[in-house]
């Protein structure tokens, strides 16, 4: 099963909490057990996993990404996004979660999160659930 996510940022740099849509695609699919894999087609965003009880670390990952990778730099690329670039590739596009009981197995405060790095815009998230 292929479905995807739609997702519309309000920031330049955003992470959206996407767990709840993908449980109820599990949900909807009436996976037991089995992988879900998450993918962004998108060359200025990406999605990683972390922890979502407390919005601070958020906030943290992205300010050090800022940090790290600032938004104005020598950069070549002409079109003023190449930060966006950058902190995609450090997020990466793809994320896998093992389904177990029905449920993504996260740890105890981990979340999906879509990161978006050059918004805002409408964005999408294609899931793939394979049952065993």
């Amino acid at each position: 099963m292929v479905k995807n996510i739609n997702i519309k940022t309000r920031s330049r740099n955003e992470f959206v909490d996407i767990t709840a849509e993908l449980q109820a695609l599990i949900d909807e699919a009436g996976i037991e057990s089995g992988m879900c894999c998450i993918y962004v087609p998108h060359t200025t965003a990406g999605v990683t996993i972390n922890e979502g009880a407390d919005p601070s670390v958020v906030k943290d990952i992205q300010v050090a990404l800022s940090k790290l990778v600032p938004h104005s730099a020598n950069y070549l690329h002409t079109e003023g996004n190449s930060d966006a670039h950058i902190k995609s590739t450090l997020a990466g596009s793809s994320q896998t979660v093992i389904i177990d009981g029905g449920k993504l197995l996260l740890g105890t405060w981990q979340s999906v999160f879509f990161c978006e790095f050059d918004g805002p815009r409408h964005r999408r998230a294609t899931v793939k659930i394979v049952s065993d």
